[in-house]
């Protein structure tokens, strides 16, 4: 059994509800936005786009904040600003009004979400940092378990406005100063790097002119394009396909709890197997759930295993995403890297709900569904020559 300890269990708890409400809550109301505001699909997700863009666009900026310590600073900010805005969101009732809070909103993502956290916990604990992130991810996966049936059922019995409200007030006044003891705590505990000849002496940015970097992050950021575009528009996929609203709801929340089970599986796999070869599973799980997906009209089991397969592997990935960047590119200066990192990540994430919306206007989703098909097998690709390129540097 790991064990737990306190500043994690205050990460883990601000980490499942700050993802409930600033990631979670956008895909859970799209489809009451889209009956109650009456503006188009595209020009909902293009606001999704713009948060997550300015995201990853401020996420180098927050690497480079937790290098210089102030990682409890910048997540107990990042999640008061992200609940103030949830505020105004209820009170929104024209277009531009509705992008600009969720173009504030992308900004304390990059302060308050997993990457900083991550790399928190990573600067904090060096190469004991896995355990923390497991416990964390395995807590924290229930995000969408809480937020899309709350939301849902919520919204149908006090309206979209109330509900939002509500969670707007969990954020300011639970959310905040948890994130704040929490990382304050694991700051203070931080244990410093060794200059152990295993670890990469670069400094500075000289490792974009790695190969390695770039595979990595852009096999990753095409997996983000994957995710993003199946779990923004996942209640409208599942409509699409003759779900009722509360089946798809009930699947979706499901999310939740089988990426959990995939984390749980990985801790048991990995005294059989590597990180690599895990990942690769993972990779490949990715994609076999899209090709579910698009055929789950054809067999009431395909949305199950779509669920399973989905949410377990790319909740697996979430937990060794950082732990391949460390192991790969090493730890020093690894705020800035993880900053890097997310970039490419985050926008995938970014430019997949809007992209999807474009393409579902040409032929329907399931045209959507077979272009993520094909994304998957390029993320696989470019994650494992990344690994063939780290092996045949230090071999």
């Amino acid at each position: 059994m790991i064990p737990i300890d306190r500043s994690i269990a205050l990460l883990a708890l601000g980490q499942t509800l700050i993802w409930a409400a600033l990631f979670y809550s956008f895909p859970a109301l799209l489809l009451h936005w889209e009956a109650d505001l009456a503006w188009s699909k595209s020009e909902l997700t293009a606001a999704v786009t713009l948060a997550l863009l300015i995201s990853a666009g401020c996420s180098p900026f927050t690497g480079r904040v937790i290098d210089k310590g102030f990682g409890p600073e910048l997540m107990a900010l990042s999640a008061l600003l992200g609940g103030l805005c949830l505020l105004a969101l209820s009170k929104v009732s024209l277009l531009w009004q509705f992008y600009v809070i969720w173009a504030i909103i992308g900004a304390t993502q990059a302060g308050c979400l997993y990457e900083p956290c991550f790399a928190l916990v990573t600067r904090s604990r060096g190469s004991q940092a896995k355990r923390g992130i497991i416990w964390i991810t395995l807590i924290a996966g229930f995000a969408s378990t809480i937020s899309f049936p709350t939301l849902h059922y919520l919204s149908t019995a006090t309206g979209w406005r109330t509900s939002v409200v509500i969670f707007a007030l969990v954020v300011i006044v639970v959310v905040t100063p948890v994130l704040w003891l929490g990382a304050k705590s694991m700051e203070n505990a931080r244990i410093a790097p060794k200059g152990s000849s295993s670890v990469r002496t670069e400094t500075n940015t000289s490792f974009l002119r790695l190969p390695v970097f770039w595979c990595i992050a852009l096999g990753f950021g095409f997996l983000a394009v994957v995710h993003g575009a199946t779990i923004q528009h996942l209640l409208p996929i599942l409509d699409d396909k003759g779900l009722s609203a509360e089946t798809a709801v009930l699947a979706a929340s499901f999310i939740g709890p089988m990426q959990v089970l995939g984390r749980l599986i990985m801790m048991f796999m990995e005294k059989y197997t590597s990180h690599h070869g895990v990942s690769l599973v993972c990779f490949l799980g990715i994609g076999a759930s899209m090709v579910l997906l698009r055929f789950s009209e054809h067999s009431q089991w395909f949305v199950p295993g779509f669920v399973f397969l989905f949410a377990s592997a790319y909740g697996t990935t979430s937990i060794l995403r950082p732990i391949i960047a460390r192991d790969l590119l090493g730890e020093k200066n690894f705020g800035a890297k993880s900053g890097a990192l997310a970039l490419p990540y985050l926008f995938g994430a970014a430019v997949a709900p809007y992209l999807a919306s474009i393409v579902w206007r040409l032929d329907g989703y399931d045209l959507v569904l077979s272009f993520l098909v094909g994304i998957s097998l390029v993320a696989l690709g470019l994650y494992y020559l990344a690994h063939r390129l780290s092996f045949s540097t230090k071999g």
